[in-house]
């Protein structure tokens, strides 16, 4: 595919792969290293290795651009028996043969943590080029062996340019409704990428020589088409109730597609399990991270989906590291059928009590 950034796309495909046979080798093991951080959500050790090998590898690449990420080396550098079963978990992938060709290795512990900070002490660029990385999204179901996802997205200024999502127990020829739980009994993983203006694709994780599969998101002109795609369980920042609600008003079936990792909700999405999401924070002043949906937002929009906030703007990824220029997410098939989702998506938080939340300079 010539799209101007075979470069980028190369080396985000060996990165991705060593970088799941990472994931994959700790996601069997009793443990995971998990700790709590500030906000109270969870970290493992491969989160951490995984960042330092994305930020090592694509810094060797591109020295000039900006890289931002999910974890900063904060808990590392105070804790030296986490500092080290990360290191020694990166020491580990360099035992592979595959590893010295597809990726750089930090070379110390020093470096690997100096390079997990310049991510997560980073915000996009808004201009120029930027990577962003969630070294893994949906710690929660990793943890518990179920699906999760590793994020590259690349902006040129402040615009979505590519993205691609190493899915390492997504099997590519998974079927709806997608669960958590729904792991690849095979093992295989996929890789689900897009450039911007030349489409969105899946190929298998490791085998080069398939041929990707173009995905297309197809176009529907009545609402009880719609099929949902949402966190049903794990859920503590979302109005409940919200996208049944909305689905009924539709005429569609409630959600069946239940991810925890925002970026397979926008995989899922991409592949078909679904055409729409609806996700209004229970409180207007929380909003998205740029970690947890830049580049995998473009493979649905490259699918041919469509996605605003609850306010009908378009999705910025240029105010930092949190979303705070956008409330909420609102996604779905080009058209009328959009138009009808976002006006009842609306409706369905005046009913709940939040009308004020819909105004431009409404609270914040």
């Amino acid at each position: 595919m010539d799209n101007g950034f075979e470069k980028e796309l190369e080396i985000a495909f060996g990165v991705l792969q060593q970088a799941s046979k990472l994931s994959q080798h700790l996601v069997n093991s009793k443990d995971k290293g998990a700790i709590t951080k500030n906000d109270q959500s969870p970290v493992t050790i491969a989160d951490f290795a995984i960042q330092a090998l994305l930020a090592s590898t694509f810094k060797d690449a591109f020295p000039e651009d900006t890289f931002v990420g999910e974890e900063d080396s904060g808990k590392m550098r105070q804790d030296l028996l986490l500092l080290e079963s990360v290191w020694e978990l990166l020491q580990w992938l360099s035992e592979d043969e595959d590893t010295a060709r597809l990726c750089k290795l930090p070379a110390s512990r020093q470096d690997m943590c100096d390079l997990i900070d310049q991510c997560g002490k980073s915000s996009p660029a808004v201009e120029g080029r930027t990577w962003i990385f969630d070294p893994i999204d949906g710690t929660k179901a990793f943890v518990s062996g179920h699906l999760y996802a590793i994020n590259i997205g690349f902006l040129v200024d402040g615009e979505q340019t590519l993205g691609a999502v190493g899915c390492p127990n997504l099997s590519i020829d998974a079927k709806a409704p997608l669960r958590n739980e729904d792991v690849d009994p095979e093992g295989k993983g996929c890789i689900v990428y897009a450039v911007k203006g030349h489409g969105a694709f899946v190929r298998p994780l490791t085998d080069s020589e398939t041929p990707p599969r173009r995905l297309s998101v197809h176009s529907i002109t009545k609402t009880e088409d719609l099929r949902f795609v949402s966190c049903l369980r794990h859920v503590d920042s979302a109005l409940p109730g919200l996208h049944g609600t909305i689905a009924q008003h539709l005429g569609a079936p409630a959600p069946t597609c239940d991810l925890i990792a925002w970026v397979l909700r926008w995989v899922s999405l991409a592949m078909g399990f679904g055409n729409a999401t609806v996700w209004i924070y229970k409180d207007r002043k929380r909003c998205g991270k740029v970690w947890d949906h830049a580049g995998a937002m473009l493979l649905f929009e490259e699918a041919g989906g469509m996605i605003t906030c609850a306010l009908g703007h378009k999705i910025s990824l240029k105010s930092g590291r949190l979303m705070d220029q956008n409330f909420g997410f609102v996604a779905g098939p080009k058209g009328e059928v959009f138009d009808e989702l976002l006006a009842t998506t609306r409706k369905a938080i005046r009913d709940a009590g939040h009308g004020l939340w819909l105004e431009e300079k409404g609270p914040l």
